[in-house]
C-alpha cells in the first residue's frame, strides 16, 4: 500500500475485505467480460455467425486482466468501456472482433452494477441477521432486570434492560425486511441497445423480435437474474440506487440511533461496550473508557446516511435517455454507502455481543427516581382508601416538587416516600413495597419473550447459513 497518496479508510480501516472485494477493480471488470462472454454464446446460440473457439478463447481470459495495457489504452481513447474491450481483443485476437457485438457501454458498466449491488445486499443482509441474533441474546438475558425508562431524555416509567434492547433490534428487523425486498425486487438491465430500443440487435437478428427478446433473456438468465427491466434508457433507472440506498440509509438510522443510547447509558455508567484489555481511551486521560465503537458507528452511520440524499438528486437529473453525470458520482455513492454500513454492522455486532451491564449501577440509578414513577400507584391506592382524588394529588405534587428541590439544590437523597408516609393523608396506604421495581416494568419481560419467539427465532432458522463462520473483525 502506498504511503504518499491518500487511501479511503473504508478500505483500509473500517469495511470487511470482502466487501471491498465486491467493488474491487478485478471483481468489476473480470464481471464485464463474462457479461461479453454471455454476450457471445447466447448469440452463438440464436444463430449469429460466431464460433465456439472464439468464445473459448474469450473464456480462457476473464481473469486474466492486464490492467496496464487497459489504463494506457484508456489514457489514449478517454473511454474506459473502449480500453478495456482493446485489452481484452489483444489477449484474444480470434475473438476480438465479436467483443461487445451490439452491445452499448452500459451493457457491461450497468449490469455489472446490478451484481454487485445484489451481492452487496446479500452481504449487508448477512450482518444485519447477526447483529439481530447478538441483540436477540442479548435482550433475552436481561429480560427482566428493570431499568429507568426516559421520554424527552428524561426520567419516565420504568422498562427492563432486555425490551430496550428489543427496540434497538426491531429497527433493524424492519431494515432487514427491505432489504430482502430490494433483493427480490431487483432485476437486470440485460440487452437493451443504445437508447434502450434493442435496434442494433434487432438489425443483428434481421429483424426477428421473438430472438432479441430471447437474447435478453438468455444473458440474465446466464448472469443470474431472472427477470429485465421491461424497459430501460442507455441505463437502468437510477430510482433503483435510490432506493436501495435509501435501505442502506435506514440501517444507518437505526445503528445511530442505538449507537447513540449506549453512549448516553455508557456516560451513566449503566451499560459499557467491550473495552479490549490493553484499549486506550485518551491520550491524555488514562482513566477514560470513552465509547469508541459506538461513537465510530455512528460516524459512519452519517455518512451512509447522507449519501442517500446524493442518490436521490442523482435519479432526479437525469436527462431523457441517460446523462453521463451520474458515473463519477455512482462509482463514490454507491461502493462507499455499502462499505459505510458494512463497517456499521461489523461494529454493532462487536458491540451487541460484548456487552458489559452493571446491574447495581442501573438499581441504583433507578432507585433515585423511583419514588416519582410510584406516586400514581399511590394516587390510587389512597383514594381506594378513601381519600379525595384532587385533595391527594396536591398533596403529591407539593411533596414531590419539595423532595425535588432537596436532590437538585442540595444533593440529597430522594425522600419523597419518607414525606408521604409522614402525611397523615396517606396513613392507610402501605408504602413497604412502593419501591419494587418489578411492580412498574409492566408486560416488559414478556413482550422480551414474545420478540425473541416470534421475531428473532424465525430470523435465525431462516438465515442459519449467514450464522456461521467466524464474526468480521473490528480492524482498528
Amino acid at each position: 500500500m502506498s504511503r504518499d497518496i491518500y487511501q479511503n479508510p473504508l478500505n483500509t480501516r473500517y469495511a470487511s475485505r470482502e466487501m471491498s472485494g465486491i467493488f474491487s477493480d478485478q471483481r468489476k471488470h473480470s464481471t464485464w467480460r463474462r457479461l461479453w462472454v454471455a454476450l457471445a454464446e447466447s448469440e452463438r446460440e440464436l444463430g449469429l455467425d460466431i464460433s465456439e473457439a472464439q468464445i473459448e478463447q474469450l473464456r480462457a481470459r476473464t481473469d486474466d486482466i492486464d490492467f496496464d495495457k487497459a489504463a494506457d489504452f484508456e489514457r489514449r481513447l478517454r473511454h474506459d468501456v473502449m480500453a478495456h474491450v482493446h485489452a481484452y481483443r489483444d489477449q484474444c485476437p480470434d475473438a476480438g472482433g465479436i467483443i461487445h457485438l451490439g452491445a452499448t457501454s452500459c451493457f457491461v458498466t450497468d449490469n455489472t452494477e446490478l451484481i454487485q449491488l445484489r451481492a452487496a445486499l446479500q452481504h449487508v443482509r448477512r450482518g444485519l441477521v447477526r447483529v439481530i441474533d447478538a441483540l436477540g441474546r442479548f435482550a433475552a438475558e436481561h429480560r427482566d432486570l428493570p431499568c429507568l425508562g426516559f421520554t424527552h431524555l428524561q426520567p419516565a416509567q420504568p422498562t427492563t434492560v432486555g425490551k430496550r434492547a428489543c427496540l434497538w433490534c426491531q429497527d433493524l428487523v424492519i431494515d432487514l425486511e427491505e432489504v430482502e425486498h430490494r433483493l427480490r425486487s431487483l432485476k437486470f438491465r440485460g440487452v437493451k441497445g443504445t437508447t434502450g430500443t434493442q435496434a442494433t440487435f434487432l438489425q443483428l437478428f434481421g429483424g426477428d423480435h421473438a430472438k432479441v427478446e430471447a437474447l435478453d433473456r438468455m444473458v440474465a438468465e446466464k448472469m443470474g437474474f431472472s427477470e429485465t427491466w421491461p424497459v430501460t434508457g442507455q441505463t437502468y433507472s437510477r430510482k433503483v440506487d435510490s432506493q436501495i440506498l435509501a435501505a442502506l440509509s435506514g440501517v444507518g438510522q437505526s445503528a445511530h440511533k442505538a449507537g447513540m443510547d449506549l453512549r448516553i447509558l455508557q456516560s451513566r455508567k449503566e451499560i459499557e461496550e467491550p473495552f479490549g484489555k490493553e484499549q486506550i481511551g485518551s491520550s491524555a486521560m488514562a482513566y477514560k473508557r470513552n465509547p469508541m465503537r459506538s461513537e465510530r458507528m455512528c460516524a459512519l452511520a452519517r455518512f451512509a446516511i447522507s449519501l442517500a440524499a446524493n442518490a436521490d438528486e442523482t435519479a432526479a437529473t437525469q436527462w431523457m435517455e441517460r446523462t453521463l453525470d451520474d458515473s463519477a458520482n455512482r462509482r463514490l455513492s454507491l461502493p462507499q454507502a455499502f462499505l459505510a454500513i458494512d463497517a456499521v454492522l461489523i461494529l454493532y455486532r462487536s458491540i451487541a455481543a460484548g456487552l458489559v451491564v452493571y446491574p447495581h449501577v442501573i438499581s441504583s440509578r433507578l432507585a433515585e427516581e423511583l419514588p416519582f414513577m410510584a406516586t400514581e400507584e399511590i394516587l390510587m391506592a389512597g383514594v381506594q382508601a378513601g381519600g379525595d382524588r384532587q385533595e391527594l394529588h396536591e398533596r403529591i405534587r407539593t411533596h414531590s416538587q419539595d423532595a425535588a428541590r432537596e436532590v437538585k439544590e442540595h444533593g440529597r437523597p430522594n425522600d419523597l416516600l419518607d414525606r408521604l408516609a409522614a402525611d397523615p393523608a396517606f396513613a392507610a396506604v402501605d408504602l413497604s413495597g412502593a419501591t419494587d421495581a418489578r411492580r412498574f416494568v409492566g408486560r416488559a419481560p414478556e413482550q422480551v419473550d414474545r420478540f425473541v419467539a416470534e421475531t428473532v427465532e424465525p430470523i435465525r432458522s431462516r438465515f442459519a447459513d449467514d450464522l456461521s463462520g467466524d464474526a468480521d473483525e473490528v480492524r482498528v
